[in-house]
């Protein structure tokens, strides 16, 4: 990473125009709503992603956005608590779906919880999501159980876990995904 890159947090580029970067308070109104909305249909508010976002100099949060050609593509957060994450919330904006935009964002999450020291991390995903729980799948998460009517009193989530984040086998796993996706 450059010195320029550093000092703006910014990771370079994936050789595909697509760069991941800490979210910010102004990104709630330059893309991130819009993809909220587009990704779900009662989405999180601006005030949400605002606290969540100030809670990220506390330690205990991290959101990043993805970026193509300067634009929000996608973003994704994470809460910490002791040695597990948890994936708050992964989105693409519909047009760049299925372009790696959603790997990225999982590759730099899962950097940031092993780094972090974290052994597991886990997630809900909608059961009708077949797309985001294949994705999930290839980062090692496995179903473990259902919470009914989780998403807006009407649909379940499927409840996924990964763990053993700090071993070799997941380190390689992780390599793999990235060499392939060459990122």
């Amino acid at each position: 990473m450059s010195v320029i890159e550093r000092l703006l947090q910014r990771e370079p580029a994936d050789g595909k125009g697509l760069s991941i970067a800490p979210m910010r308070q102004r990104d709630i109104r330059q893309g991130i709503m819009e993809i909220e909305a587009a990704a779900y249909p009662v989405g999180w508010s601006q005030k949400v992603f605002a606290t969540e976002i100030a809670q990220v100099r506390k330690g205990d949060r991290h959101y990043v956005v993805a970026r193509r050609d300067g634009a929000i593509v996608g973003y994704a957060g994470l809460w910490f608590a002791v040695e597990e994450a948890h994936i708050t919330n992964v989105a693409v904006v519909p047009i760049a779906r299925r372009q790696g935009v959603a790997r990225a964002l999982m590759l730099d999450l899962a950097e940031t919880a092993i780094k972090r020291g974290c052994v597991g991390w886990t997630l809900e995903v909608r059961a009708t999501s077949s797309g985001a729980q294949e994705l999930y799948r290839e980062f090692g998460f496995d179903a473990a159980g259902v919470r009914q009517k989780y998403y807006d009193n009407v649909e379940d989530a499927i409840v996924m876990w990964c763990h053993e984040m700090q071993s070799d086998v997941y380190r390689a796993r992780l390599d793999q995904i990235r060499e392939a996706a060459h990122v």
